[in-house]
């Protein structure tokens, strides 16, 4: 209405005093040159603005200023917003709303967790139904029948609040839960053709290699430099001293550290054995390299162990399919024994180190199961239930949340809960497993490498604590690749088949 108001002003102007004001106001200049100043100014101001935010917020707005840009050179709003939630994994930029500081001490869920990956979520959601009211184009059906096992013990988690001490605790996890569901089943979804399942291993891969840059460049340089986590309220903000040898990356926790890199150290190998182009698999390799010394420098000793089983599980299961040879394993197997005798030392004194006071936790936790072993105490509220645990033969001990994933939801959402969340799991090795015999040479060693990389972790939650966002997302993510590709097969057995030593073409 203004511009035409504009023209209509101009319009009463002699010709013969302003010909080109005429012609820069009905060629539309103002209003582009209006955009462009308005941007310009826009930006300028938040240029001004970064230095005096906190380094999170920083990062953010730095984001959010990128956001229209990257969508524009990308072309894709959906895969956008999928690559931001699968960048965040390392990352992990969000806020703790209600944040409870006395349960943050003792490694609960201390609040409402919302983050980077929320706002995607209810973006990718809302471009869905959206395109399923206007019909804009065919959009893929939600696979609710294959989320079962993840929905039961969803379902769990929310009636283990009805009887838990501190159900607030219990929302804090619910509201988490939810949103790795959504993830869960985004993913299963929404991922429907070879260039979808290539765009988001890329993704992945971009997300090691720099997050293995950050841990492991600060260790070759010498330099003093520990990363704070990038969650606003998060208890780990100040690395312990006794961690100062260790690298954390932009984790806070270098178990964390140790979790996230075992897990897609098997997906990076497997890219090297697809048809993919080779600067893919350049890629890949280089994932590979600093991604291992980087899990090297966490001195996990669960992620290590991880690692190894994730490992030794990709390199049978590929030469019994005849993909690689044992000369080609030793090859691999080089540059993780060069490191591992570099850092002899070190990793031998990590591994002399003994360590009481996860046995004390596991005590404390056999103590909670045995009183409370079909319903438990409630989610989120082994923190509060372990006080009444603490008799003076653990005065001294280190109060924590006990560092085996399995008895944290045994005790927190009793048996049905283990069952159900067992369940997930090992349904999703038994779709990834169905894809990694098929003749797709693409999805095959795909699905081999990311199902190897979730049963190591499967194994490192034995050892360690994982209950906040980062492994519940990395999970969601693999759990749902791993069923998009196994429904990929089951669609077109045959039309897969026939693709298996065709080159896959993805310019992304």
């Amino acid at each position: 209405m203004r511009t035409k108001w504009l023209q209509r002003q101009v319009d009463s102007i002699p010709a013969t005093l302003a010909p080109e004001l005429r012609i820069f106001v009905h060629s539309g200049s103002v209003v582009r040159w209006t955009l462009v100043g308005g941007v310009g100014l826009v930006l300028g101001l938040s240029v001004l603005t970064l230095g005096t935010l906190p380094v999170q917020w920083a990062i953010l707005l730095i984001l959010a200023l990128g956001f229209p840009f990257l969508a524009m050179m990308i072309g894709d709003v959906r895969r956008l917003l999928l690559a931001v939630i699968i960048l965040d994994l390392p990352i992990q930029l969000g806020i703790h709303l209600g944040y409870r500081a006395d349960v943050a001490a003792v490694g609960a869920n201390a609040g409402y967790d919302i983050s980077i990956t929320t706002v995607c979520l209810v973006a990718l959601y809302i471009l869905w139904l959206t395109g399923y009211l206007i019909g804009v184009r065919p959009q893929p059906r939600p696979l609710l029948r294959s989320s079962l096992p993840f929905a039961a013990y969803l379902g769990i988690v929310a009636l283990s609040a009805l009887w838990a001490q501190d159900s607030t605790l219990s929302l804090f996890e619910m509201v988490l839960l939810i949103q790795m569901f959504l993830l869960y089943i985004y993913v299963a979804s929404s991922v429907r053709t070879r260039d979808d399942v290539t765009f988001i291993v890329v993704v992945l891969l971009i997300g090691l290699v720099l997050e293995s840059l950050i841990m492991v460049a600060p260790q070759v340089l010498k330099l003093d430099l520990h990363l704070p986590s990038l969650r606003l309220n998060s208890a780990l903000n100040k690395v312990p001293t006794d961690w100062a040898f260790r690298s954390v990356g932009t984790f806070g926790s270098p178990n964390a550290a140790g979790s996230y890199l075992s897990m897609l150290l098997a997906p990076a190998i497997s890219v090297l054995l697809t048809p993919l182009r080779a600067r893919y698999k350049w890629l890949a390799a280089t994932a590979f390299g600093l991604g291992a010394a980087a899990l090297l420098l966490t001195f996990s000793r669960g992620g290590w162990i991880a690692l190894g089983v994730s490992c030794i599980i990709f390199f049978v299961a590929a030469w019994r399919r005849g993909w690689i040879s044992l000369g080609m394993m030793a090859v691999a197997a080089a540059p993780v024994m060069s490191s591992a005798l570099i850092f002899q030392g070190e990793i031998q004194s990590r591994l002399s180190q003994g360590d009481n006071s996860r046995v004390t936790l596991i005590k404390i936790a056999s103590f909670i199961i045995r009183d409370h072993p079909v319903f438990g105490v409630g989610a989120n509220n082994y923190a509060v239930a372990m006080r009444q645990y603490l008799t003076p033969e653990f005065s001294n001990a280190w109060l924590y949340l006990v560092h085996n994933t399995y008895l944290l939801i045994w005790a927190e959402t009793g048996l049905g809960g283990l069952i159900a969340f067992l369940s997930f799991l090992f349904v999703t090795i038994h779709r990834g497993r169905q894809c990694w015999k098929d003749h797709d040479r693409l999805l095959s060693s795909l699905a081999l490498g990311f199902t190897a990389g979730l049963i190591g972790h499967m194994v490192h939650m034995q050892l360690d604590l994982f209950h906040e966002r980062l492994p519940w997302q990395c999970l969601s993510v693999f759990a749902g690749l791993i069923m998009a590709m196994s429904r990929m097969h089951d669609a077109h057995p045959a039309q897969q088949s026939r693709r298996a030593t065709e080159p896959v073409r993805c310019d992304q």
